[in-house]
């Protein structure tokens, strides 16, 4: 399970695009005992192939102090990943993404050499997925309960939207 619903949601989302998913991957062990640093979110798909290195945050930090916790997360996850899917033919490059809640995407569109995306960003993305499918046929896997009730909201968004206007 992921550390917070931002994190367990695009982890889902990922590997309900039939990506390879790897959460919460401690990295580097130290010899004093512990890890370097913890990746949040790797993802693998091999048909593409493509290969991506997210970190969510629900943190409301300066910028300051995130562009130095994810470069050592971002370096980190260059180091590391290669090895974390061993028999697979990897791509050489690593997409590197970190998803923020709070946070102008006007001002800054990088952090750590890594895409900046919104969360809102990510939820647009899956509902125009996913509100292209009925429930009656193609309905979302119980195994990603964010994605399904996602759709749901999408497959009855007038009747949602009516009662929201009634309150």
């Amino acid at each position: 399970m992921a550390h917070n619903y931002l994190e367990q949601m695009i982890a889902e989302w990922y590997e309900y695009q039939g990506y390879f998913v790897k959460r919460n991957i401690k990295v580097g062990k130290l010899s004093h005992g512990g890890y370097e640093c913890e990746l949040d979110i790797v993802a693998f798909d091999p048909k593409r192939p493509h290969l991506i290195h997210i970190e969510p945050s629900t943190d409301a930090d300066s910028w300051e102090k995130r562009e130095k916790r994810y470069l050592k997360k971002f370096l980190a996850g260059m180091r590391y990943i290669p090895d974390l899917f061993s028999g697979f033919k990897i791509p050489k490059e690593i997409d590197q993404l970190a998803v923020f809640v709070f946070g102008s995407k006007a001002n800054h569109k990088q952090i750590a050499n890594a895409k900046i995306l919104s969360a809102q960003d990510i939820v647009i993305e899956i509902v125009e997925n996913v509100k292209k499918k009925s429930i009656f046929e193609e309905a979302v896997p119980e195994q990603f309960p964010i994605i399904r009730t996602i759709q749901f909201v999408c497959q009855y968004e007038k009747e949602v939207y009516k009662v929201l206007k009634e309150k």
